[in-house]
């Protein structure tokens, strides 16, 4: 099997990892392949799914021209810093250059332990592999930037996570997997000579424009800080919370990574949390913005030496930077909700539109996703399906009345304005009950039929299928309390 790499992380940023070899399993075999995906890398499919393909994917082959490493990092753990973290359960393969030009890591999550592991044994079971394969796919079909899974591998072997469970691996794609917590590792150890040499390279791999420019460090600073306000609005529109919102779980690529104690929220609640170790609700839904403006921060504070030489001056170019954060988001958000709420064309009052209407959603228990779905009905005069996600209908009866005068100035006719509205506003999302059903099916009586049915509807997320119906519905009212877990 021949995979093209050209390891850049490798030959360029040597002191930044640690050369490194996944470890032996018993029985690897490729569960799942992202063909898609391949072909898009340049990838032969069936190649892939080969013997020799479900051990490199595995971590047991490094073919020839990969560069197996993990990567150091530190990073602020719910406020707390590591300073030394780095990759304990996975490794950076290689990259390749894909059909469009694009460098793209291929990763593995899973494949054993490494000098990062900190007493863990870098393994990964079944049901998170899966769940990340899912979730991934599902951030990407919504257009989210995102990690996308290649393949999930079974390996042969029982890990031990209160009791035995299959073993597996994740083999994933990204644009690159730089952190801010790879940045504050040399930042913290006050070791120029290696932040210079990353931020050099980040910026020719993202930011190339910026390169040799004068400033270059403060405009990657800014470019970073656009890409993640979008990140971050585009996860508020769609309901999703990370969960886990660490520095090192923030690229500078503006992609979304680690789908650990992720999950979508059901009813409207900015106080959602579904991380299990979350007890304070630092990364709460409604948090999310603020979390990432904080963690921006931090990043800031790791390029001050590269700033400027004046101190002072660096400190007061990085809050400027850090502060245009929210500013940002806000209009990010704004120009999100007016798609959602099928306004085409901006007015001094849509911003109010959209507070008081997440006001009136508060407390009622209205499902987040249906509703934005069915508005687009509402914009056409049908008004009853909205009215009925309510407990009490008449909380939103104001909104609507205003809405709809507000919609009725739009040019668009009203048939064109819904079917907009329907191709930003979902109908099919990775919800909650659906996606614990499906991993308990794959992990318990390893039937994959559920994994793929699911993963058809999300990855198609905003065409209505005829019989697809149990992907629309909210969660039973006995499924109780969600929590999501870490380090799985």
């Amino acid at each position: 099997m021949t995979i093209p790499f050209d390891n850049t992380y490798a030959r360029e940023l040597e002191g930044l990892y640690v050369p490194w070899q996944g470890a032996a399993v018993p029985k690897p075999e490729v569960l799942r392949l992202n063909a898609v995906l391949a072909e898009e890398l340049g990838l032969d499919p069936t190649a892939l799914r080969s013997p020799e393909g479900a051990a490199t994917f595995a971590g047991s082959l490094a073919p020839e021209g990969a560069s197996p490493l993990a990567q150091a990092y530190a990073g602020f753990q719910f406020g707390g810093f590591s300073p030394q973290l780095g990759d304990g359960r996975a490794l950076l393969l290689g990259e390749v250059i894909d059909r469009h030009g694009h460098r793209r890591d291929i990763h593995l999550k899973g494949s054993g332990r490494t000098p990062f592991s900190r007493g863990g044994d870098g393994k990964a079971v079944l049901g998170p592999v899966l769940r990340e394969y899912l979730i991934g796919e599902a951030m990407h079909a919504l257009g989210i930037p995102t990690t996308r899974a290649l393949a999930a591998v079974k390996t042969g072997e029982s890990v031990h996570r209160e009791g035995p469970k299959p073993g597996a691996v994740l083999a994933r794609v990204a644009s690159s997997h730089i952190r801010v917590g790879t940045f504050e590792f040399f930042a913290v150890r006050q070791d120029t000579e290696k932040l210079t040499r990353l931020a050099d390279y980040a910026i020719r791999r993202h930011d190339p424009d910026l390169a040799g420019q004068e400033d270059c460090y403060l405009a990657f600073l800014h470019r970073v800080v656009a890409r993640q306000a979008a990140l971050v609005a585009r996860w508020m529109h769609v309901g999703f919370v990370h969960g886990v919102m660490n520095t090192d779980n923030m690229t500078v690529s503006g992609e979304t990574i680690d789908y650990g104690p992720c999950a979508f929220i059901d009813a409207y609640d900015p106080r959602a949390v579904f991380s299990s170790i979350d007890h304070q609700g630092r990364y709460a839904y409604g948090n999310q913005p603020t979390i990432a403006q904080w963690n921006l921060a931090r990043f800031a504070e790791a390029l001050l030496s590269l700033l400027d030489p004046d101190e002072n001056r660096a400190v007061e170019l990085a809050v400027d930077a850090v502060r245009s954060f929210m500013e940002q988001y806000e209009a990010a958000y704004l120009g999100g909700m007016r798609r959602k709420l099928g306004l085409g064309t901006p007015a001094a009052e849509d911003a109010g539109i959209v507070a008081d209407l997440l006001g009136a959603m508060e407390g009622q228990e209205v499902d987040f996703t249906l509703f934005f779905r069915y508005l687009s009905a509402a914009a056409l005069g049908q008004v009853e399906p909205v009215r009925a996600l309510f407990r009490e209908p008449a909380r939103i009866d104001a909104w609507l009345g205003a809405w709809r005068e507000r919609l009725a100035r739009e040019p668009a006719p009203a048939t064109e304005r819904a079917a907009a509205m329907n191709r930003v506003n979902p109908l099919y999302i990775p919800r909650n009950h659906l996606v614990e059903a499906t991993l308990e099916a794959a992990m318990d009586r390893g039937d994959l039929q559920p994994f793929d049915r699911l993963l058809e509807a999300v990855s198609d997320p905003f065409v209505e299928r005829e019989g697809w119906e149990a992907y629309t519905e909210p969660a039973p009212a006995g499924f109780g309390p969600y929590a999501t877990f870490c380090g799985t």
